[in-house]
């Protein structure tokens, strides 16, 4: 049976990403898209930061950029500065591009390290345009520069967005394309006795949708995944044991520029988070109910933000872990609906957006088949793993033994993927990534030397390179990156000139 009818329960950033998308093929087919979606229930707004592959989506619905971000009140992002990880009172930055590059085939920061033996004081971090750009306030993108000088770095970044304001945005965009809104509460789901697909839902106001296909971006509820379909949800509590948020927007009352970096700041029984847009902050407390309760984690928030509260603050519960199918039957979810990993390295929404293209990679509207179903949920359960290995990392690898809930991740047992992974960056340096794998050999060396994971060994062949050769090129790599940094203008200047935010 061919898909004519596309049926997305629920609006929200995954619900308007999805109907943006799938917009785009109808063009090129007769298929109707729905969107449900009720003005009485509120959606998650906990994910406003974003990675660099969120770029390339809005590139693909051939967005202007300038004009998203005036309308989003949005800044730019170079990465995640993560303060009182390894230890309280250390910090640094998860740039979004690479240190140095690749010499003699061995990693940049292998290189590194033989000349830190040898005597030389740099820090790794020098080698980083987005981290040396963040660390001065400073921004720019490649296109402004390197037509004139193709021999300084590129610039890797994402987006500080307003959720809600970034819903909206799409919603204009798909409705323009041909997707049609319908307001309105789902009270029943129907569902085939004998396929056991999910033929249509039923409003309260007894209005009933049909569809050949359903994408269910219901948040938490996962109304068509779980409380119809009955998929399952596997828990990683054990080593994600963080379970609730407080989430407060506040203003910037002492007139600070936004930096171009998101903040991820570890307290007592978990860490808040501050993402900067053009005229307020993002704020939220992601924390862990067992060693801390919510009236704790709202002081422990309001006494650490940038200004005055815009809001009253947004209590949030939630259980880390995924669905056991992410595409069952005739049902796609995306969002909260599938799972939920906290945003700490900003991966909410990048969910949505691998949902989104595995989907329009994989189905036909010709049908579905088990084949498609089986693709999906393999290589998204693969990219659910490997995130929340990552995230584990954060946790685990700490010093800190300044409360119950530190000393719990730092001694737990991790998962044998990401123990092997450890082991392997202390032997020599080497880090494995699996095929298309999210996390770059930056990101785990950000990380892991971040907080305190050392490279006891060096990698064979370091010790074949010519060090006064490989010095000059070091040298050179260092001017360079200053030298881009030096002529950026600040953050705040860039986005007064080339997207300034649009009055609320």
């Amino acid at each position: 049976m061919g898909i004519e009818k596309i049926v997305i329960v629920g609006g929200g950033t995954a619900g308007w990403m999805a109907a943006a998308a799938l917009s785009r093929i109808k063009a090129g087919r007769n298929v109707d898209i729905t969107l449900v979606e009720s003005e009485a229930i509120g959606t998650v707004g906990v994910g406003e930061a974003t990675i660099p592959p969120f770029v390339g989506f809005n590139e693909l619905l051939e967005i202007d950029e300038r004009e998203l971000l005036s309308e989003i009140q949005g800044t730019f992002n170079l990465g995640i500065q993560f303060e009182n990880w390894g230890n309280r009172g250390e910090s640094y930055i998860h740039p979004f591009g690479a240190y140095g590059y690749s010499m003699g085939g061995l990693s940049f920061h292998q290189v590194w390290k033989r000349f830190k033996q040898a005597g030389d004081n740099r820090p790794l971090q020098v080698f980083n345009a987005e981290t040396m750009a963040a660390y001065f306030g400073k921004f720019m993108r490649s296109e402004d520069y390197q037509k004139q000088r193709d021999d300084l770095p590129p610039i890797n970044y994402a987006y500080h967005l307003d959720a809600g304001k970034y819903a909206a945005f799409l919603r204009k965009y798909a409705e323009r394309l041909g997707v049609v809104r319908q307001e309105g509460k789902v009270s029943d789901v129907a569902v085939d006795g004998e396929s056991g697909f999910v033929t249509s839902v039923t409003l309260e106001s007894g209005a009933q949708i049909t569809g050949d296909f359903f994408i269910d971006c219901s948040g938490f509820r996962g109304l068509l995944i779980e409380q119809t379909l009955k998929t399952g949800y596997e828990e990683w509590t054990k080593w994600l044991p963080c379970d609730r948020a407080v989430a407060l927007p506040c203003g910037r009352d002492d007139g600070s520029p936004p930096p171009p970096f998101t903040r991820a700041i570890a307290h007592s029984a978990g860490w808040q988070w501050q993402v900067p847009l053009q005229n307020r902050n993002g704020n939220g407390h992601v924390y862990c109910s067992q060693f801390m309760g919510d009236d704790e984690a709202h002081t422990i928030l309001a006494g650490n933000l940038a200004g005055t509260p815009q809001a009253d603050p947004n209590f949030l519960r939630f259980v880390t872990g995924r669905r056991k199918k992410f595409w069952n039957k005739n049902v796609v979810a995306l969002g909260l609906s599938a799972g939920f990993m906290e945003p700490l390295e900003s991966t909410s929404i990048h969910l949505i957006n691998t949902g989104i293209d595995k989907l329009m990679s994989l189905l036909s509207l010709d049908g579905i088949t088990q084949v498609q179903q089986d693709t999906f949920n393999r290589l998204t359960e693969r990219e659910y793993i490997r995130i929340r290995d990552f995230l584990i990392l954060h946790y685990n690898a700490t010093q800190r033994d300044d409360s119950e809930f530190w000393n719990y991740v730092r001694t737990m047992e991790i998962p044998d993927t990401l123990r092997q992974k450890v082991d392997i960056f202390k032997a020599n340096g080497q880090i494995y990534r699996e095929e298309d794998e999210l996390f770059t050999e930056s990101s785990w060396t950000a990380v892991m030397m971040g907080q305190g994971i050392s490279m006891e060994g060096n990698h064979a062949m370091v010790e074949t390179f010519d060090l006064e050769k490989t010095r000059k090129e070091l040298d050179e790599m260092e001017q360079s990156i200053r030298f881009l940094v030096q002529n950026m203008p600040g953050h705040a200047e860039y986005l007064a000139k080339y997207c300034p935010a649009k009055a609320a």
